[in-house]
This record gives C-alpha cells, sequence and structure tokens, in this order.
C-alpha cells in the first residue's frame, strides 16, 4: 500500500479543544474500578492520570470506524492502515485536579512520521495535550499513536523462553473482562480490542481481550506514587507487547537514579509496557 505521508503531514498543526467537569460521581466510579490502585492523595485532590476519563472525543455511532474508534480524517489524519494502538507518552504534572474543577483539553497534532516495521509500514502521528481548569495547567502530555496493518497472523506470541524479571516490588493483577469494560467506559474507549472477543482473536488476531495501554500506564503510575509517597512530577511510558486477559501480568518497580523503572509483564511473558517515573 502507498502511504503518501507528505499528505498526512498537512495535518500538522490541527487542534481539538474539549471540557468536562470533574463530578464526584466519576472520581468515585474510577477509584471502586481501579479498586487499591489510586495512590493516597492530598485533601480533596483526585489521582494522577484521572484526566484521562474526561473531555474524551465524542462521535455519533455512524461515525466510528470498524475498530469502534472514531473514524480518521476530521482531527487525526487519514492514515490508511487499519490497526491503531496507543503506543506510548510522556506527561508533566503541573498542579492536582480537584472534584468540581472543569478540565479543559486543547489537543495539537505536532508531528506525522513513517517508519518501516518487522511487520510493514508503520506510521506515528504525536499528538500534544494541554490539559488546564480555569487557566491553571494541570499536565502537559505528548501521545504517540502508531497505525499499521492488518494482521495476518496470531499477534500475540507463546512465552518466551526467559520470562521478565521481577522488580524489586511487584504487584499481580488478574485482567478480569469486567476491568476492561469499565475502563473502556470511564475513558469513554470504543475500541473493540478491550470488550469484544470474537473481533480480537478472529479479525486482530490476539489471544483474548486487550488490556489498554492507557491502563497499564495508569497502574504503574498509582504504583510509583504508592512506592515513592507521593504522585511523580514525571511519567512517561512506552507500550512493547499486548497483554491479554488469558493470563495474570506483574507490575514492577525498582529505584534507578532520582525516580523509578517500572514495567508490566503478563506472567511467564517478556516485558509488555517499560515505564519510568521522576521525582
Amino acid at each position: 500500500m502507498q502511504i503518501d505521508i507528505d499528505d498526512l503531514r498537512r495535518w500538522i498543526g490541527r487542534e481539538e479543544h474539549a471540557s468536562e467537569a470533574l463530578s464526584a460521581t466519576r472520581l468515585q466510579q474510577y477509584e471502586a474500578t481501579l479498586e487499591d490502585s489510586p495512590p493516597q492523595c492530598p485533601a480533596g485532590t483526585a489521582p494522577p492520570l484521572i484526566h484521562w476519563c474526561l473531555a474524551q472525543p465524542v462521535v455519533p455511532m455512524s461515525e466510528l470506524g470498524r475498530d469502534g474508534h472514531p473514524a480518521l480524517g476530521s482531527f487525526l489524519p487519514p492514515v490508511p492502515l487499519p490497526r491503531r494502538m496507543w503506543a506510548g507518552g510522556e506527561i508533566t504534572f503541573h498542579d492536582n485536579l480537584r472534584v468540581g474543577n472543569t478540565v479543559d483539553r486543547c489537543s495539537k497534532i505536532t508531528d506525522v512520521t513513517l517508519k518501516q516495521g518487522r511487520s510493514g509500514d508503520l506510521c506515528f502521528v504525536t499528538v500534544t495535550h494541554d490539559i488546564s481548569t480555569a487557566g491553571r495547567a494541570i499536565c502537559t502530555e505528548r501521545q504517540d499513536l502508531v497505525y499499521r496493518a492488518a494482521a495476518s497472523g496470531p499477534t500475540v506470541a507463546s512465552p518466551a523462553p526467559v520470562a521478565a524479571p521481577p522488580g524489586d516490588k511487584s504487584q499481580t493483577i488478574s485482567p478480569h473482562p469486567t476491568l476492561l469494560f469499565r475502563f473502556s467506559a470511564l475513558t469513554f474507549n470504543g475500541h473493540r480490542i478491550h470488550y469484544d472477543r470474537r473481533f480480537c482473536t478472529d479479525v486482530e488476531g490476539y489471544a483474548g481481550l486487550v488490556v489498554h495501554g492507557p491502563l497499564q500506564a495508569t497502574l504503574l503510575c498509582h504504583f510509583a506514587a504508592k512506592l515513592w509517597g507521593a504522585a511523580p512530577k514525571t511519567f512517561w511510558f512506552r507500550s512493547v507487547s499486548a497483554i491479554c486477559d488469558d493470563t495474570d501480568f506483574t507490575l514492577n518497580a525498582t529505584e534507578e537514579g532520582d525516580g523509578l523503572r517500572l514495567w508490566t509483564a503478563a506472567v511467564g511473558h517478556p516485558v509488555a509496557m517499560e515505564a519510568g517515573a521522576q521525582w
């Protein structure tokens, strides 16, 4: 497939704005879904990354693509590759959100690049999000999206002979389908790989329902905050491979310099997501 990268790069500079208030009910739903994950926060403030549940794109059912995502070509460029994933990102935290704050999200496409991977063309779209409330900056975020060709076989390989090592601190998570469904609902994420098992296995080639990259990142960020005793100032993450709901996975942390090196791994598998937190 020929990809006109010059045409796609015309989307650089395009912006999108949205707003939503953080309600007490939304915070309660968030904490009930993640249960013991959110760290203890200063009185009256919300856990880090709860902004992923607010001011998300809202489009009619008729404007969704085959995968449940909003169709491309409005804000995001019309990349002619069917599989879309949140590959990673980096967040700098400036302040805390409180119940009743109205979150304002200003999103801007800052880069579109084409690379070659083992499976063919990979198109990366970088989006910068500025999150604020009443003119007060909450966080600045870089989001890396990757687009790739349709699956031609199983996406998730058999467990590697050498599993990822445990961290100095670790915690086991069971990716129950209800957890994945609730997180999709909280973030208004219609991507079918997180709740439609037949689509996952028959169309996308996964071994089961896929654990959201942002869910893994949230759990790692909260794990880091609990270990350190405070939310980090900066947090970055990068997806390496998928985790499905057919096995438990672990959160892992090891001190490194003035922060923590973090990763997730399905039991008996290599690293799925790597991350870092600094204070």
